[in-house]
């Protein structure tokens, strides 16, 4: 899921280690039944333990202190768990110090986010050039050290000329970001924080005098959580000035002349030699909206900026960068798997755009960067995404030769102004690698990379398609150590999402290489609602066709038993999110299937998820309960609502921080409390959770260990691969 929702803040809820076990060995502690029966049109739909939602109530936040503490006694219990979570550091450590996200800028400097080997948290970091030395620019431990809460960085923004970067920073989790400004140079903040800059719809004016940012309402305490997302306003701000004279310039309480919805977020791009300004909407879930122009001059002028329509959502405009007079783009129109387009914008009518980029037979433009003279994209195939050069108008491209087989990340050419590209290579077995492709070559840049001194087994990795319920065949691929017997009895965990088209990519995942050593198999599934074969497997598992997305899980576990790879006494599905669905759904509609299951932050009660903040921005994935046919679909993919008094569950684990901003701490607490009241098999429902972390996004490395090395144990525990010790 996306975006944020009001926090509960305080110490994380423990309990002193016997009363742990006290409590664990009793049993997890029951919550009250408080039955509430809602009518959807002609349907009743009962809800007890709709009272959780109330974070504050006092009984609510008792149960959830003791439901952790009943965890963590259980898990600090299992056989084994301390030394797993040693090696998961040790094989953090090995990797060295990891630079991603990294953009550069006309003058050749880089900014980029930089993990250390042995730092707390990701740091903002940049290079004079691309063999420079590294300037660490912030540091949030710093923040973490003075108020005791952690610390991320959201986003950043380098301005044209480099002299500033504009950042976003929330604590906790939260995701809450204040913007930044740092003036590069001499390290010191310009100015004061500006809250509620939540996402990196940040940009510079071609001067890099004034920045552009979408800002949230400040809402008062009636306000419902719903209005969080509605009527953003995208300001102008110049650098040094006070945030009070910030100039609203677009969004829909700016412009009620351009038929806004309340719900388009809007953004501004500019690129430094065009005399262009291009603002965008989208929903923060669907990736395309509303497209208007204007001249930079009239920007500038102050006063009321003449924006002019060149898209609407049904134009699929998905993503632009701005060149000169042209506008590059994606879109899906006339195009299922993609093509990139150009528009004159001193012509700007869409029926003239010309064609710059097809994708080939067998794969899909997933996005691209524009280069000084030509356009490079990436290329998906399955789980891989391999790159793709365009010129010369060639439409066709032609494609690049990489170093090893994997999945390609593009850095960012802010201003179009390199004739060479520098991007990331990762896969499955291979730590993640930059290069700098020049020409056809790629020429190594180790000054962004640490020697990676691990020791791992040889690793198999294999791709198949496992067929569904209905005949569509749904990529699969299986990562295990060489010459694993294939007797059903392997430790086996099968991950997935399906949801917004995003894909399941072929990566290098640290966290899984203990699994992996122990005779593990971790099989990576990329069912309908992602987007691995463009759109239409998207749109085949959103709203009334969701159910595909979990039955397209259920398929490959069953492949994965029918193999050999598991039994269902060792079989697990894991998922987070709207991956909620997948893994929730799965195992609700066939539980006999799964030894065990581990939801992250999931999306569990579809029903509730319309009134909160971020769910009036997933009725465009997930449907809307105020019409008959969305209801019927939300009450389908519900977890909550699917569970059934006396059917023996799987064991469970559902890992959420009270701070999430995107999906709500009580959506696992209400199916956590409902599977423990329902489920008849004895197996363990565990509520694990950390009131010092939100969605994910801006947990620490030890906070992300904790969580490897709980869900790893609970999953080997209950395939009877490790025991709870006295």
């Amino acid at each position: 899921m996306k975006k944020h929702l009001g926090r509960l803040r305080g110490a994380l809820f423990v309990l002193a280690l016997p009363c742990a076990i006290a409590l664990a060995e009793g049993g997890p502690p029951v919550a009250p039944v408080r039955d509430q029966v809602d009518t959807w049109h002609g349907v009743q739909v009962h809800d007890p333990y709709r009272y959780m939602e109330n974070l504050a109530d006092p009984q609510v936040k008792s149960w959830v202190e003791a439901q952790g503490a009943y965890s963590r006694g259980l898990l600090d219990r299992i056989e084994g768990r301390a030394e797993l979570e040693k090696r998961l550091a040790e094989i953090e450590a090995s990797l060295g110090d990891r630079r991603f996200g990294i953009t550069r800028m006309p003058g050749g400097a880089v900014f980029y986010l930089l993990r250390e080997r042995k730092g707390k948290q990701v740091k903002l970091a940049m290079r004079a050039s691309l063999g420079g030395a590294e300037k660490v620019l912030v540091d949030p431990d710093t923040y973490a050290q003075k108020t005791g809460v952690p610390h991320a960085i959201n986003w950043f923004s380098p301005s044209w000329d480099g002299r500033y970067v504009a950042y976003g920073l929330s604590a906790g989790g939260s995701e809450d970001a204040s913007m930044y400004i740092l003036d590069v140079a001499t390290g010191r903040q310009v100015g004061e924080p500006v809250p509620r800059v939540q996402w990196e719809a940040v940009s510079w004016t071609p001067d890099s005098r004034s920045v552009a940012y979408n800002q949230l309402r400040k809402l008062t305490a009636e306000d419902p959580a719903t209005e969080t997302y509605l009527d953003t306003t995208v300001y102008l701000l110049k650098v040094g000035d006070p945030a009070q004279q910030a100039r609203p310039v677009f969004g829909p309480l700016v412009n009620r002349d351009l038929g806004l919805e309340r719900l388009d977020n809007g953004y501004l791009v500019f690129t430094p030699g065009s005399p262009w300004v291009i603002a965008g909407t989208n929903d923060t879930t669907q990736k395309e909206g509303s497209v208007f122009m204007a001249r930079v001059a009239d920007l500038a002028a102050g006063g009321t900026v003449p924006w002019r329509r060149i898209a609407s959502f049904a134009d699929h405009l998905v993503e632009m960068e701005l060149q000169g007079d042209t506008l590059y783009y994606r879109t899906k129109v006339d195009a299922p798997r993609f093509r990139i387009m150009k528009l004159d914008l001193r012509h700007p009518d869409l029926k003239t755009a010309r064609v710059v980029a097809l994708p080939p037979a067998d794969g899909l433009i997933e996005g691209f960067v524009l280069g000084r003279d030509s356009l490079l994209a990436q290329v998906r195939r399955g789980a891989s995404i391999g790159l793709t050069r365009y010129a010369g108008g060639n439409t066709a491209g032609q494609a690049i030769r990489l170093p090893f087989a994997g999945a390609a990340s593009l850095a960012e050419d802010a201003a179009h102004a390199h004739a060479d590209y520098v991007y990331a290579l990762a896969g499955w077995t291979e730590p993640s690698r930059s290069f700098v492709l020049k020409g056809a070559h790629s020429v190594p840049l180790p000054q962004f990379d640490t020697s990676v001194k691990l020791a791992m087994p040889a690793i198999v990795v294999r791709d198949v398609l496992a067929r569904s319920y209905d005949g569509t065949m749904v990529p699969l691929t299986i990562l295990h150590r060489k010459g694993l017997a294939l007797d059903g009895t392997n430790p086996t965990l099968l991950v997935g999402y399906g949801s917004y088209g995003t894909s399941e990519t072929a990566g290098f995942r640290a966290g899984s290489i203990p699994w992996l050593e122990a005779g593990g198999v971790v099989a990576v599934a990329n069912v309908r609602g992602g987007g691995v074969y463009g759109d239409a497997w998207r749109m085949a598992g959103t709203k009334l066709n969701k159910p595909n997305t979990w039955k397209d899980a259920i398929a490959c576990g069953q492949y994965l038993v029918e193999k050999g790879y598991a039994s269902p006494k060792t079989l697990a599905i894991m998922s987070g999110s709207a991956g909620g669905v997948f893994a929730g759904r799965a195992i609700t509609e066939a539980p006999q299937l799964f030894a065990a299951a581990v939801i992250h932050v999931g999306m569990l009660d579809a029903i509730r998820a319309e009134d909160t903040a971020n769910g009036i921005t997933n009725i465009s994935e997930f449907g809307s309960v105020k019409d008959a046919a969305g209801f019927k679909g939300l009450l389908e993919m519900s977890t909550y609502h699917q569970i059934k008094d006396g059917t023996p569950y799987p064991a469970v684990m559902f890992v959420h921080g009270l701070n999430d901003p995107r999906v709500d701490p009580w959506n696992s607490f209400k199916t956590a409390a409902r599977m423990q009241a329902a489920s008849s098999s004895g197996k363990p429902i565990l509520l694990r959770i950390d009131a010092q972390a939100g969605h994910g996004i801006g947990s620490t490395p030890a906070q992300r260990r904790s969580v490897d090395a709980d869900q790893q144990s609970f999953l080997l525990w209950q395939m009877g691969k490790r025991k709870l010790m006295q």
